[in-house]
């Protein structure tokens, strides 16, 4: 390979690479599933619960945005600054393969120090709202865990990233390109076996009416379901919740616990048949296979940004500033994408199950439980979305027995 063809080949794959990702998420996202009226959430939410919200997001907004943004700041302001190599220097470890893993978790520790206070505000308000019932060994644990796996993920990508741009100067990225991509599939397949039992414990749903109701639900359904996992939730929080996670032999379909407790059977059905829409569209797989494309296009980007620069150690940090930077700025892409098939599930528990009227009051019960954002500013609706406002899926629900011809009146009298 010349050079001239050896310099051009990274920008020719980051433009492909760049192009199936917009390809795949233009032809595959359900951009359109039905007419929607415009929301109203004062139909369906009373006064009182319209204004807990609003003093919900009012006293915790303030505290997690602060710590939003020192998450991102304190690595960006390190990594592309002098003092990201001069802390690498100040390990003072002569294999490198040693520093960087103590530089990795040293600047995530204290990351997550600095957002210690604003963190504990979070959690105070979450705790003051009845949300978190979780004591204060239970969330140090939980940010210990967390801090570790990230730790975990950052440092082998740097060590792999440094090490290939140390063995091959200029082609690195190619195979660092194929091995991120293969991360993300192996890291997507494994998380429900390796990383979820971290935080929580799971067992079968009990034998009874409820369980052979949703076996039956996800056989009509046409997905395999070969059991119904409970997790521990209500030992951390009040909030209801189901999801689907891996894909293959990992798949598993998992309820809170604390959503068979006085949740009516008939709206334990509803969100079982949203996450059968998440199996039965394969949306795990689909959106690793979009992960398995950014993270090759990252790699290809990376190699534009530092070139053989990466095998330098010393720019640990700046990679680890550029991976937190890639992150915030792919948000509102993933969020608007998420929330397309959040709604598509949404449109297939009303297509298995025909029941617009417990739709609508599953969704309302839901958002006052969980106290979610009802009408949230747009840019935080772009920036921390994954999932609709209630109020957008309840007017799915009704423009759905519009087309069924039948009507779910408001929630709330006038």
């Amino acid at each position: 390979m010349s050079e001239a063809t050896a310099r051009r080949a990274p920008r020719v794959v980051a433009v492909v690479l760049a192009a199936a990702l917009v390809v795949t998420i233009v032809t595959t996202t359900p951009w359109h599933l039905i007419d929607l009226p415009q929301p109203e959430t004062a139909m369906d939410f009373t006064p009182a619960e319209i204004a807990r919200q609003n003093a919900f997001r009012h006293e915790l907004l303030p505290w997690s945005t602060t710590s939003w943004a020192l998450s991102i700041l304190v690595p960006l302001a390190i990594g592309f600054s002098p003092l990201g190599p001069r802390l690498y220097d100040a390990i003072r470890v002569r294999r490198w393969w040693l520093a960087v893993p103590l530089l990795v978790a040293g600047l995530g520790l204290l990351t997550s120090l600095i957002t210690v206070p604003t963190d504990v505000m979070s959690e105070r308000v979450t705790r003051k709202y009845g949300l978190s019932v979780q004591d204060w060994g239970l969330w140090t644990r939980d940010r210990v865990v967390n801090w570790l796996l990230a730790t975990l993920v950052l440092t082998v990508v740097a060590l792999g990233l440094i090490a290939l741009a140390k063995r091959w100067r200029q082609g690195w990225w190619l195979p660092a390109a194929i091995a991120a991509a293969v991360l993300v599939l192996g890291v997507s397949f494994a998380y429900p076996v390796l990383v979820e039992p971290r935080f929580n414990s799971f067992t079968s749903m009990p034998a009874g009416p409820l369980r052979d109701d949703l076996t039956k639900l996800a056989a009509d359904d046409g997905v395999p379901v070969k059991d119904v996992l409970v997790a521990d939730a209500s030992k951390r929080t009040t909030a209801l919740n189901a999801y689907v996670s891996g894909f293959g032999s990992t798949r598993r379909l998992v309820v809170y616990d604390t959503l068979l407790k006085d949740t009516p059977p008939e709206q334990v059905r509803l969100v079982v048949a949203h996450e059968l829409g998440h199996a039965a569209e394969d949306d795990v797989l689909h959106g690793t296979l979009i992960g398995v494309l950014g993270a090759a296009f990252a790699v290809t980007l990376l190699k534009l940004l530092l070139g053989a620069r990466m095998a330098d150690p010393r720019r640990t940090a700046m990679l680890l500033a550029l991976i937190v930077a890639g992150t915030a700025l792919a948000a509102p892409v993933q969020n608007l994408v998420s929330r397309k098939i959040e709604a598509r599930a949404d449109f297939h528990s009303l297509q298995l199950t025909k029941d617009p009227q417990n739709f609508v009051a599953m969704q309302h019960d839901l958002a006052v439980t969980n106290i979610s954002g009802l009408d949230p500013s747009r840019w935080r609706y772009w920036m921390f979305a994954t999932h609709p406002t209630a109020p957008e899926r309840i007017a799915m629900g009704r423009a759905w027995a519009g087309e069924h011809g039948t009507t779910v009146p408001p929630l709330v009298d006038r």
